[in-house]
């Protein structure tokens, strides 16, 4: 398995411009809790439905962002340790926001969906680089971990 300072730095080399860096900034996020959103629309089979307690619902979106958890893990501790608690807020925001909306959520996530990734190819257009993903479907999952890192550069822990 790559290390997580292998993936980063390969997925840094196609995010130069800092118009792309920020749009990466707004849009990863975005595309982070559609999918999430999406995930926690799609039917949940009682089986997983009866293994989770009353507090936290136990579904899709739940067991993708445990699925992504582990493997960040694996790529580094302490990023995955730092996006946790984002990928929780993020599927908390999403339940939220499921319980108290009248339209249905996947129209809400159909629609940021579609305006993050056309801030994506906008901001790669800018750059003048393909997405990572073009190469290895796996930088999807680099991304908010890209971002992470970054974070921990600015606030100067590593």
């Amino acid at each position: 398995m790559r290390s997580a300072a292998s993936w980063l730095d390969e997925y840094a080399q196609s995010h130069q411009h800092p118009t792309n860096k920020a749009l990466h900034w707004i849009c990863v996020p975005v595309i982070v809790w559609c999918v999430i959103g999406f995930l926690w629309c799609i039917p949940t089979p009682s089986a997983l439905r009866s293994f989770s307690g009353a507090s936290w619902p136990a579904n899709w979106a739940t067991l993708a962002v445990v699925s992504a958890l582990i493997y960040y893990a694996f790529l580094s501790v302490p990023l995955a340790l730092g996006v946790a608690p984002v990928l929780l807020a993020m599927i908390a925001s999403v339940a939220a926001l499921a319980a108290s909306i009248r339209v249905p959520l996947w129209a809400v996530c159909a629609v940021l969906f579609v305006l993050a990734w056309i801030g994506q190819f906008v901001g790669h257009a800018i750059e003048g680089k393909r997405p990572s993903f073009f190469k290895d479907v796996q930088f999807l999952l680099i991304g908010p971990l890209w971002l992470m890192a970054g974070l921990y550069r600015r606030f100067g822990l590593g």
